[in-house]
C-alpha cells in the first residue's frame, strides 16, 4: 500500500524511575539462589537504557510569567483533579484552568470555535448570542482557559498551596427541583439563587450530579398530565375493572429522580435513574438561574473545536443505514512537524500492568491519547505489537493489523508478522514465534530488556535459556507458573521453551547463537513506532475486514460494541476516534465500523481494542465517556505537541 506523510517525531532520554528499578533489582536478587544468579549479578538490566521518555514540553509564552501552577483544585474544600496556572498582570491575578477541567469539573460548556486562542463558553447568562469568550493558551499537555471573570461572578477567592488551588465562594442555594416528562422529553430542572458549578458521573443505569450549592428547598414531582407513568396506572385500572385478571402487570416505571441528597451545607447530589439506552447532558439558563438536566437517547452534545493549530476535536452523530452513532474524534494534519505520536503503556519500565487511560495519559504527559491494542486482563500482559523508538516492547501476533510510523514522516496500516530464527553454532535453525509477548503457546519465546528487569514463567515447567553476548550461558527449570522471576541480562535475552516444543539439549550451554529477524511485509522493519490491534478495516479506500484471517473468534467478529479506531484520510489527516452505542441500541459491529471509517473520510483504518476499553483522552480528561465506566487498559497511542 502507499505510504503517507506523518510529522517528524522526536526522541529524548531521561533517567526515570531509577529508585524503583533499584529496589526491584534487589528484590529479584534476593529471590534467587546465588548459584543460579551469579552470571547475572553484574548484568542486571539498567532500566534507564530501555525506558522511553516523554517528548520535550512546551514552554510558556515569553510575555507570560507564571507565578503558581498545579494539578489539584478544591471547591469549598472538595478536592478534584484539574490542572491550573496563575499569573500576575498589573494589579490583576489571573487564573486559568485546563479546558477539559473547566467543562467536566466546573460544568461550563465548551462551544464550537475555529480559533484555538479563543474559546467561547456557555454558562448561565452567558448563552445564545451572548457567550463568554475566554483566552486560551497551550502549555505542555493542556490548553488553559483564563477563568478570572467566571471566578469573579461567583465571588470566589483563591489561595495556592503547592500543587493545590483552593477556591472558596458562597455556596448557591437550590430553590427548587422539578421533574418534567412529556412523551420522550424527560428533564429535571434545578433552580438556584445564583450561578454555580457542578460535576456529573454516569453509568448505563444511573447518573449522579454533584451540585456546588446547598439543597434546602422543595422537590416538585411532575403533574399527572406530564407524567407518563400515570398512564400505565390508568391502563392497569381499566384492565382490572374489565375482569382481565390474566393480563400481566405493566413494567415498573422507576422515578426519574431517585434521590436528592444534601451532603453538607455547601453541596448536594442528585441521583437519576436512566432508562435503557439513555444518557444525561446538562445545560444552564439564566433569569432565573437554572440547570437543565436532559435525559435523552442522544446524550452527546455536538461540538467542533480547533483545539490547537492544525488539531480539531469533534463530537458529532454520523448516520449509517437506519442508525445514528455518536463519535468523539481528534483530527490533525499528519504532516504537521509539531505533532508527534508515541506508543504508551500502563506500568513502565515493566510491560506487566494496566491503568485507566486517563492515568496513562497524565503519566506520559500526552495532550491526547486513545486506547491501543489487546491484552490479557488476568495477567495484564500485552497481546500484540508495541514498538517504540525502534525497540520491540511487545511483538506482533497472528498476522494481525497494525499502524506504523517513522521519523521520516511515513505511516503504514496493514497486517504484520515478525519472523525470528535462532541459528546455533551447530547449524540448528529454530523458529521463535513470540517476542516479549503475553500470548502463550507451545514453542520458543524470547524476552529482552524491553520486557522489564525480569521474566516470570507463564506456564508450568518452562525451560529458561540465558543468552549473553550471543552465547548460551545457563539453563534453568522455570518451575511453577507465576512464581520465580528470572533476571533478563542487558547484554542478551532469555529464551523460554514451552510445551517440550524443543529439546533443551539443542540449546545447551556453551553454544554460540545468532539471531535473524525480519518483518513480513519487509517494509515494516523501517518503522520505529508500531501499535498492533486489529482487525484491519480499510486499505486504499476498500474494506478489507477479515477477522478470521487475523484469528479473532466468531463471537468477537459478530458482536456490537463500543469501538476505538485510528485511520488516515486522502488529505493526510490522521483521525483517532471513539464510537459508542447507536441511538436506542448497541455500538457498531465491525462491518459497520468499517463503513463509519469510510464516512469519516479514511482511506486506511485499523480497529483498536474496544468495549469497556474504548477511551479517548484529551487535555487531562476522558471526553467520550464517564471515567467510572472505562476499564483499565494495557497500552495506547499518545499524541504530543512539540515546540
Amino acid at each position: 500500500m502507499p505510504r503517507k506523510r506523518l510529522s517528524s517525531l522526536f526522541s529524548h532520554r531521561a533517567p526515570l524511575w531509577l529508585l524503583g528499578c533499584l529496589v526491584f533489582t534487589v528484590t529479584m536478587i534476593l529471590g534467587h539462589p546465588v548459584s543460579q544468579l551469579s552470571p547475572l549479578l553484574a548484568q542486571t538490566v539498567s532500566s534507564a537504557e530501555v525506558l522511553p521518555s516523554p517528548l520535550p514540553p512546551i514552554t510558556p509564552p515569553p510575555n507570560l510569567s507564571i507565578t503558581q501552577q498545579g494539578e489539584q483544585l478544591t471547591l469549598n474544600g472538595r478536592t478534584l483533579t484539574a490542572p491550573w496556572i496563575q499569573w500576575q498582570d498589573g494589579h490583576t491575578l489571573h487564573t486559568a484552568l485546563s479546558d477539559m477541567a473547566l467543562w467536566q469539573v466546573l460544568g461550563v460548556e465548551l462551544l464550537s470555535t475555529e480559533d484555538p486562542t479563543k474559546q467561547p463558553v456557555a454558562w448561565f447568562n452567558h448563552r445564545g448570542t451572548n457567550p463568554l469568550t475566554l483566552n486560551a493558551m497551550l502549555l505542555n499537555a493542556y490548553r488553559y482557559l483564563d477563568i478570572t471573570e467566571i471566578l469573579n461572578e461567583v465571588n470566589s477567592t483563591s489561595q495556592a498551596q503547592g500543587n493545590t488551588l483552593n477556591l472558596t465562594f458562597p455556596p448557591a442555594q437550590v430553590q427548587n427541583i422539578q421533574e418534567v416528562e412529556q412523551g420522550d422529553r424527560k428533564q429535571i430542572i434545578v433552580q438556584f439563587d445564583r450561578p454555580t458549578f457542578w460535576q456529573m458521573s454516569q453509568n448505563p443505569t444511573e447518573a449522579v450530579i454533584t451540585l456546588e450549592g446547598s439543597i434546602l428547598a422543595r422537590h416538585e414531582t411532575p403533574t399527572e398530565e406530564a407524567q407518563p407513568k400515570n398512564l400505565f396506572n390508568k391502563l392497569q385500572n381499566i384492565l382490572t375493572t374489565q375482569g382481565n385478571d390474566t393480563t400481566p402487570p405493566p413494567p415498573e416505571i422507576k422515578p426519574l429522580l431517585s434521590k436528592v441528597e444534601a451532603t453538607d451545607g455547601r453541596r448536594g447530589r442528585l441521583f437519576i435513574n436512566l432508562p435503557a439506552n439513555h444518557q444525561v447532558n446538562l445545560s444552564s439558563l439564566s433569569q432565573p438561574n437554572r440547570l437543565i438536566v436532559n435525559v435523552t437517547p442522544e446524550g452527546l452534545v455536538e461540538r467542533d473545536i480547533v483545539w490547537a493549530p492544525g488539531i480539531r476535536w469533534r463530537q458529532t452523530y454520523i448516520p449509517l443505514a437506519e442508525s445514528r452513532f455518536p463519535i468523539s474524534a481528534l483530527e490533525f494534519d499528519a504532516r504537521n512537524p509539531k505533532i508527534a505520536l508515541r506508543p504508551i503503556w500502563g506500568n513502565p519500565p515493566s510491560m506487566i500492568g494496566t491503568d485507566p487511560l486517563i492515568t496513562m495519559g497524565r503519566q506520559w504527559q500526552a495532550f491526547a491519547a486513545i486506547n491501543g491494542g489487546f491484552f490479557n486482563r488476568d495477567n495484564r500482559l500485552p497481546l500484540g505489537a508495541i514498538r517504540r523508538d525502534g525497540k520491540w516492547f511487545s511483538g506482533p501476533i497472528l498476522n494481525r493489523g497494525v499502524i506504523a510510523w517513522d521519523d521520516r514522516g511515513n505511516v503504514n496500516i496493514g497486517r504484520l508478522y515478525l519472523r525470528e530464527t535462532l541459528v546455533t553454532g551447530d547449524r540448528q535453525r529454530l523458529n521463535i514465534p513470540y517476542l516479549n509477548s503475553g500470548y502463550v503457546q507451545a514453542g520458543l519465546a524470547r524476552y529482552t530488556p524491553e520486557w522489564g528487569n525480569s521474566y516470570t514463567p507463564l506456564t508450568d515447567n518452562e525451560t529458561i535459556v540465558l543468552i549473553q553476548n550471543n552465547r548460551i550461558t545457563q539453563q534453568y527449570n522455570g518451575g511453577p507458573v507465576n512464581q520465580t522471576p528470572f533476571p533478563i541480562p542487558r547484554d542478551g535475552y532469555l529464551l523460554t521453551i514451552r510445551g517440550r516444543a524443543v529439546n533443551p539439549q539443542v540449546l545447551r550451554p556453551g553454544l554460540t547463537v545468532t539471531l535473524e529477524s525480519e518483518t513480513v511485509p519487509a517494509t515494516f522493519a523501517n518503522y520505529p513506532q508500531i501499535i498492533g490491534a486489529g482487525p484491519l478495516l480499510l486499505q486504499n479506500r476498500q474494506i478489507v475486514l477479515n477477522g478470521e484471517a487475523e484469528r479473532f473468534s466468531t463471537a468477537f467478529n459478530q458482536q456490537a460494541a463500543s469501538r476505538s479506531l485510528i485511520g488516515i484520510t486522502a488529505q493526510g489527516k490522521l483521525i483517532i476516534a471513539a464510537i459508542h452505542n447507536r441511538t436506542g441500541g448497541r455500538g457498531p459491529t465491525l462491518p459497520e465500523l468499517a463503513r463509519l471509517a469510510q464516512q469519516l473520510g479514511m482511506t486506511d483504518a485499523l480497529n483498536l481494542d474496544g468495549g469497556s476499553s474504548t477511551s479517548l483522552y484529551i487535555g487531562g480528561q476522558l471526553v467520550d465517556r464517564s471515567p467510572v465506566t472505562a476499564a483499565r487498559v494495557h497500552n495506547g497511542i499518545g499524541v504530543y505537541i512539540t515546540q
